[in-house]
């Protein structure tokens, strides 16, 4: 059915005369009497009679009125919706490591929409592990996420935007407990506590332990780095983590890690096949131009 017909149809039934829906549409009167014959034609009823001066609908075309009206009412929001997207409003959906919700996602997102506070902007947080975020990329559900870095065969775009030390933390009163540095295998005796093999997290402690050379005593492991702490702060082992302020309120003690020293980078996340609203787009260069934000937030 073709879309302008319906429209003059509409304003055909409204203004019940065809020389001035001719004139307010700007097209010509035989133009506008051939395609209401078309519609008629395609429908196979009558739209319209004469009644005196007025064109007026038919019961059919009473009828026909609801459902044109309402299908343009659906398809004119659905432009307004899309030419609004591409004018930079929508619809961000960002998918994250729990540990980047505390602070630095959200004071990101705030910065960004107080820079634009004209855009009709909104977000969605999710949080879960680097593998579930990357599937939750994979299938679309997120437009961007922030995580470790993602494997290489994935074909993904990712740039590096937040560093932090790794720290070993074990309970005050343990052995360990005296020192402010140490050095990797001084912590082997010990049982250790661990992120699950699913977290970046996970094959960076990995790797520090293959460069000695050694495997730690798996104590226990889990998802989250948070939880991590708190098991360390309550004796169930000790753990190299992420330094984060979370530690400073725990009871437990923070050492540095003096060899194999390692940094944990986090990285912004993209999949360039997907389509990328300029919303999204926007944001994305917001972040890449705001690497520094956390420093700069706190000073």
């Amino acid at each position: 059915m073709n879309l302008f017909y319906l429209r003059y149809f509409v304003t055909l039934a409204h203004t019940q005369h065809y020389t001035k829906t001719a004139e307010q549409l700007y097209i010509s009167q035989p133009g506008l009497s051939y395609a209401i014959a078309q519609l008629e034609k395609e429908l196979g009823l009558p739209l319209f009679e004469k009644s005196g001066q007025k064109t007026t609908l038919t019961q059919f075309g009473k009828e026909f009125l609801s459902y044109a009206e309402h299908a343009l009412s659906i398809l004119d929001t659905g432009i307004a919706s899309l030419k609004r997207s591409a004018g930079g409003e929508g619809l961000i959906r960002l998918g994250l490591l729990r540990t980047l919700g505390i602070e630095y996602i959200p004071r990101l997102a705030a910065a960004f929409l107080k820079e634009n506070p004209d855009a009709n902007i909104q977000f969605t947080f999710h949080t879960g592990t680097t593998q579930v975020l990357l599937e939750g990329l994979a299938a679309k559900k997120y437009d961007l996420i922030f995580c470790s870095q993602p494997p290489a065969h994935l074909n993904l775009t990712a740039a590096s935007i937040q560093k932090q030390d790794l720290v070993l933390i074990v309970p005050n009163h343990h052995p360990l407990s005296a020192q402010h540095t140490i050095d990797l295998p001084e912590t082997l005796p010990y049982p250790q506590i661990l992120l699950e093999k699913s977290t970046g997290m996970r094959s960076l402690v990995d790797q520090m332990f293959s460069e000695i050379g050694e495997k730690p005593q798996i104590a226990y492991e889990t998802e989250e780095d948070q939880v991590i702490a708190g098991l360390v702060a309550q004796g169930f082992g000790i753990a190299v983590v992420p330094y984060m302020d979370l530690l400073l309120k725990l009871d437990l003690k923070i050492l540095q890690i003096n060899a194999p020293s390692h940094e944990y980078n986090f990285y912004l996340v993209s999949d360039d096949s997907h389509f990328m609203s300029p919303a999204v787009h926007h944001f994305q260069q917001f972040v890449l131009d705001h690497k520094n934000f956390y420093s700069e937030a706190l000073i």
